[in-house]
């Protein structure tokens, strides 16, 4: 949602800013732009409503200098338009600013400050940036200007802010509330960006911002002061992922490449977390805060709240300690009444999802335990939690999640055995969780290997559908959500996903002649439920396309999956229906990487 890149000191900077927005495609935009500097009086901004290849047009030989601002649009305020774009500028052209996130009381302070300026966009960004050269009308520095800008803006909002002045062109002015912004250390230059990818092909050192910081960063240093105006002093870390591992080398979508890397990414969680003896190596601090706790609340959103769903399961059943799920957004508007010692487990793959990070506020102002469970390390929920664990599932560059699903839920297996082990439950000590997830990954690799037969099988039933149901009952109904939120978001297909018993219940009225179904059937004990439910469909016109575990399966079901342990179907299950989402939207002709309306990592609430 968003992305933000900055440089100074490089001649390059054109095409650093370039690479770096390309970097951040992932994260969903409509709309893109740069402003670079060449420190001899010429300067350039140019703004192209949508793809990167589109501004890439309008960029003509003589566009360049060694200082720059770029930014990829996901509108909130005014329609995607080239106007609407950033950078946006101040009306007497010495500012120049980029913003991730929303300033709540931007209408207010237009109002108030700037009935007398011409607007050119629909903005709250603009405002900002027209404050700012308000206040440096008056004799305030760029520095004190910028600063009193901030102090009025109301404290719910969220922002990354990179702001550049023509009277000092080698200067970026950086701050931040909420929205998540990096600070690189390069060879003689340094950056700055909305997530690490974008610049590691310049620099792997990078330092965090923290909220109600303000930096100045020029070509050889980097200034960071508190809100109050203290100087702070704080070390880089060092991010080893290599930026080939965010290309998609031979295959045509990110999407495809991330479905096919599941296996692996299983393999690489029992490195990390397994030991030779086949004891999990979960942090002691970790496990004894929850041994301590009488519940788990589970926060999440989107994709991750389904993991969380499936995580409940493996909590409740190998730990045996109660689990709550919650959405993030309801959560931190509408908490329940919580357990007297509760513990949360906040699932995340950017590490940046606004709707979590205001419930962990609450949870931290509380002094609740808390653990992130992220595929970022140095993320604001990683930072701002008690503990995290990471998914080292490498970089997911398509909107829809799949490798990072399935990771969290098999972190969450691996602690859920530890948990329970700790406990003294037995049903922790007979969950030989190595070994199963090995057969999980076994299991995940013939099926991505068996992708062909699920590209004819969309064709089939999904090429031209108006909508499709998924259907299961017990764990199947937490894959079925997952499964229809894919098909949903990149087909754009009318999906949902429904305890199959409840189709009776009302939604079986919306079964026409020819309505595809998917009924997912991995529990034993509601096996045969599942299939009388699918036999209501059936009788009803719909074409269903059964998704079965090997030892559950009848004659004439199409997709069979490998058995794996019950608790750890939704891993293998969820394949052929990532897979089917993703055939849905290339038939249909669509760009699955970045299915419209959509971004990757959601910072705004």
């Amino acid at each position: 949602m968003c992305g933000i890149v900055g440089v100074t000191g490089n001649q390059n900077a054109v095409q650093i800013l370039l690479t770096g927005l390309k970097r951040l495609e992932y994260r969903g935009y409509d709309s893109a732009g740069i402003y670079v500097n060449a420190q001899d009086g010429k300067e350039y901004l140019v703004k192209e409503k949508g793809q990167i290849s589109d501004l890439e047009a309008e960029i003509t030989p003589e566009v360049h200098g060694s200082t720059g601002i770029g930014h990829t649009r996901w509108a909130t305020h005014g329609e995607p338009s080239k106007a609407n774009a950033h950078p946006h500028v101040s009306a007497d052209g010495r500012y120049y600013l980029v913003h991730n996130g929303v300033i709540s009381n931007f209408a207010q302070l237009k109002a108030e400050y700037l009935s007398d300026v011409e607007f050119k966009s629909e903005t709250d960004t603009e405002v900002v940036v027209q404050l700012v050269a308000k206040f440096a009308q008056t004799g305030l520095t760029t520095k004190a200007a910028f600063k009193k800008t901030l102090n009025l803006i109301d404290e719910s909002s969220s922002y990354s802010f990179l702001l550049m002045d023509n009277q000092k062109p080698d200067t970026l002015y950086v701050a931040k509330n909420k929205s998540p912004l990096l600070l690189g250390i390069a060879d003689g230059f340094n950056v700055v960006c909305s997530d690490a990818v974008a610049m590691l092909n310049y620099t792997h050192d990078f330092i965090e911002l923290l909220d109600g910081e303000i930096v100045i960063v020029k070509p050889d240093s980097i200034a960071i002061e508190d809100a109050t105006g203290n100087k702070i002093e704080r070390q880089s870390f060092h991010v080893a992922t290599d930026a080939s591992a965010a290309e998609k080398g031979a295959y045509p979508y990110y999407m495809l490449k991330e479905i096919d890397e599941q296996p692996a990414v299983m393999r690489k969680l029992i490195e990390h977390y397994v030991a030779h003896d086949g004891s999990v190596k979960i942090d002691t601090q970790i496990l004894q805060s929850l041994q301590q706790a009488d519940r788990i609340y589970i926060v999440a959103a989107g994709t991750s709240y389904h993991a969380g769903l499936v995580g409940k399961e493996l909590f409740e059943k190998i730990a045996q300690i109660p689990t709550e799920v919650h959405l993030a957004s309801e959560f931190g508007y509408n908490p329940p009444l919580l357990s007297k010692k509760p513990f949360f487990i906040l699932l995340s793959q950017s590490g940046e999802t606004a709707d979590s990070r205001q419930v962990l506020t609450q949870i931290n102002a509380h002094h609740y335990p808390s653990l992130t469970i992220t595929n970022v390390e140095n993320s604001t929920l990683s930072r701002e939690a008690t503990y995290t664990l990471l998914l080292y599932a490498g970089p997911e560059i398509a909107v829809a999640s799949t490798k990072a699903y399935t990771a969290q839920i098999a972190v969450e297996a691996l602690v859920a055995k530890a948990l329970g082990e700790l406990r003294g439950f037995t049903t922790a000590r007979n969950f030989a969780v190595a070994k199963e997830l090995t057969t999980v990954a076994n299991g995940m690799q013939a099926l991505v290997d068996g992708k062909k037969k699920i590209e004819k099988i969309a064709a089939e039933i999904l090429k031209t559908t108006r909508n499709a149901f998924y259907i299961g009952r017990a764990i199947d109904y937490d894959i079925v959500q997952e499964a229809a939120l894919k098909l949903k978001e990149v087909s754009y297909i009318q999906t949902e996903g429904f305890a199959s018993g409840e189709l009776k219940h009302g939604t079986i009225a919306l079964i026409e002649e020819g309505t595809p179904v998917v009924a997912v059937i991995t529990d034993a004990n509601t096996a045969k439920h599942t299939r009388s439910n699918a036999q209501e469909v059936i009788a009803r016109g719909a074409r269903v396309i059964y998704i079965a575990s090997h030892s559950l399966a009848a004659v004439g079901d199409q997709i069979i999956l490998p058995d794996v342990h019950p608790l750890l179907t939704p891993l293998v299950a969820i394949v052929p229906c990532q897979l089917l989402a993703y055939y849905a939207s290339l038939q249909r002709g669509y760009d699955v990487d970045k299915p419209r309306n959509l971004a990757k990592s959601v910072t705004v609430e």
